[in-house]
C-alpha cells in the first residue's frame, strides 16, 4: 500500500514499537501494525487481540496524532501510555553482555566524613571500645549541563533576589528615566555577565535616532535595549521604536524593559518584517524566583551568546494564535473536522463551509483583521 496517510501512521506506530521493545515490553507484531495502519483502527481484522489489547489506549492515542500530522509523537507520549495497560511502573532492567565490563557501582546517597576518634576512659573502667564520631549528610546534587548554564543560571538567579529590592524603592519614588537606566545597567552587568565596556554601547546611533543601548558579543551587535522609567507601562509604540532600529542595523534581538518588566522580541526581515515575542518576565510579580531566573536567564550574555534564545522564540512562534489559526484553517485540519461531524452526525458539509464558520463565528475579530 503506497498511500501516504498509511505510511505515516505506520512510521508513528512502528517507531512507537520499536522504543517500547527496547524498553522490555512486549509489543504488537509488525503485521499487527500494518492493518491497523491500513484500516486506522485497532478494530483491523486479523489482528492479535491478545497482543493489542493492553496497548488499546496507547495505539488510539498515537493514531490520533498521526491523523494531526504530529512528528515523532512517540517521544511525547505520556508517561500512563508508555507502558501496557494495568503494568505498573517499574525500573527498566538491562540485561548485561556477558564480555561487557561490570557496571560502575552508584554514587553514595549520604557523604559521610570523619569528625573525632575518641580513645576509651581506661579510668572509670570503660570497655576497651573507641568511640568515633562522624557526620553523616546527603551527597551533593551532581550538577546537569554544562559548568557555564549552571554559574550563568546562579548569577541571574542571585541578581534577580537581590535587585527586587531596589526595584521596589525606584517604583516607589516613580524614579525617572536615567535613574530606571542605571538600575539596567547594573543588572546587565551583575546579573547578566555583560561587560559595560565591551559589550554595551550607551546611546547607540542609528540614523538620526539613539538607541538606549547597543549589545555586542564578540564585537558582533546582536541586540538593541530601549528603556522606560519603571512606573511606565511598555507598550507597541515602545516596540516600534526598538524595531525601527533593528530593522535599520540589521539586528535579529530587541530588547523592552522598565526594569521591572522585560520583554524580548526576535525580528526576522522581509516584507513585511515578522516580530515574535520570545517571552515576558515581571520581576516583581507573582512568579517563583526560580520561574524569573529561568526566563532572564535567555538573556545572560553566555546564553545569547550560544543562541539558547532560538528554540524558545521559535517555539513562541509556532504556537502563537495566528500559526494555530492557519493549521487549523488547513485543508487536511478543516478534512478530519469534516469527517468527524459525518460520523457523530450523519451531516455532509465542506471544507470552505467550515473554513468560514470558523472565521467570522468561533475566531476573535482581532486575530482575524492581524
Amino acid at each position: 500500500m503506497t498511500d501516504v496517510k498509511y505510511q505515516a501512521r505506520l512510521q508513528v506506530l512502528s517507531q512507537w514499537a520499536t522504543e517500547a521493545a527496547g524498553q522490555g515490553h512486549l509489543v504488537p507484531r509488525m503485521a499487527d501494525l500494518e492493518a491497523i495502519s491500513a484500516a486506522r483502527t485497532v478494530e483491523a481484522p486479523g489482528v492479535s487481540r491478545e497482543a493489542v489489547e493492553p496497548w488499546l489506549p496507547t495505539i488510539q492515542w498515537l493514531l490520533k496524532q498521526a491523523a494531526f500530522g504530529v512528528v515523532d509523537p512517540h517521544v511525547q507520549l505520556p508517561d500512563e501510555l508508555s507502558r501496557p495497560v494495568g503494568a505498573a511502573p517499574a525500573l527498566q532492567a538491562v540485561r548485561a553482555d556477558e564480555n561487557s565490563a561490570p557496571a560502575p557501582p552508584a554514587p553514595p546517597t549520604m557523604e559521610v566524613s570523619l569528625v573525632a576518634v575518641l580513645s576509651p576512659d581506661t579510668e572509670h573502667g570503660s570497655s576497651e571500645a573507641v568511640t568515633v564520631i562522624a557526620e553523616i549528610k546527603p551527597t551533593p546534587a551532581v550538577a546537569k549541563g554544562p559548568k557555564w548554564e549552571s554559574e550563568a543560571h546562579e548569577q541571574v538567579k542571585s541578581a534577580v533576589q537581590r535587585f527586587t529590592r531596589p526595584l521596589h524603592d525606584l517604583l516607589t519614588r516613580d524614579a525617572n528615566e536615567g535613574d530606571t537606566r542605571l538600575l539596567i545597567t547594573d543588572m546587565l552587568c551583575e546579573g547578566l555577565g555583560y561587560d559595560k565596556f565591551r559589550d554595551l554601547t550607551t546611546e547607540y546611533m542609528v540614523r538620526q535616532d539613539f538607541a538606549d543601548y547597543g549589545v555586542r558579543i564578540d564585537k558582533q551587535l546582536i541586540a538593541f535595549i530601549e528603556v522606560k522609567r519603571v512606573s511606565q507601562k511598555l507598550n507597541e509604540r515602545h516596540l516600534r521604536q526598538v524595531q525601527m532600529y533593528a530593522v535599520n542595523e540589521g539586528v535579529e534581538w530587541m530588547i523592552l524593559t522598565n526594569g521591572q518588566v522585560w520583554q524580548a522580541y526576535h525580528l526576522t526581515g522581509g516584507l513585511p518584517v515578522i516580530v515574535n515575542l520570545a517571552f515576558e518576565v515581571d520581576l516583581l510579580g507573582p512568579e517563583s524566583l526560580e520561574e524569573k531566573a529561568d526566563k532572564m536567564f535567555f538573556l545572560h550574555r553566555e546564553a545569547l551568546k550560544r543562541r539558547r534564545i532560538d528554540e524558545l522564540w521559535k517555539h513562541r512562534a509556532a504556537t502563537s494564535p495566528e500559526a494555530l489559526l492557519d493549521v487549523i484553517l488547513s485543508d487536511s485540519v478543516l478534512d478530519i473536522i469534516r469527517k468527524e461531524i459525518k460520523r457523530n452526525t450523519g451531516i455532509t458539509t465542506t471544507v470552505q463551509t467550515l473554513a468560514t464558520v470558523i472565521r467570522t463565528e468561533i475566531v476573535d475579530p482581532r486575530l482575524r483583521n492581524k
